[in-house]
């Protein structure tokens, strides 16, 4: 169940960092930034395995709003942070799972 209901959660979010980036008042991308790297994490350490699969449902949206109607090809760092996000979270669930071994 919870492998079939992540992926909707990471696209649902990921679309709603897209749609506030994208506002005409929204001019803050620390915090875009920031967001989309918490999400991608968060949801790489409660899936457990595949986190590219994790950054690209939430940090693909950002610079796919970016390039195709702004033609903003900067915005493809937010899919580096989203990776870098993943990662993270990832590297510490197991680095959490390894100290924390039960016996």
């Amino acid at each position: 169940m919870r492998q079939r209901l992540l992926p909707a959660i990471a696209c649902s979010l990921g679309l709603l960092i897209a749609y506030v980036d994208s506002r005409p008042t929204w001019d803050d991308t620390g915090i875009t930034a920031g967001s989309i790297l918490l999400v991608s994490g968060l949801l790489a350490m409660l899936a457990d395995r595949r986190p590219w699969l994790w950054a690209l449902t939430t940090g693909a949206w950002v610079p796919l709003y970016g390039i195709v109607f702004t033609h903003n090809v900067a915005s493809i760092l937010a899919l580096v942070v989203a990776f870098v996000g993943a990662y993270a979270g990832w590297l510490l669930l197991w680095g959490w799972r390894s100290v924390f071994r039960p016996a």
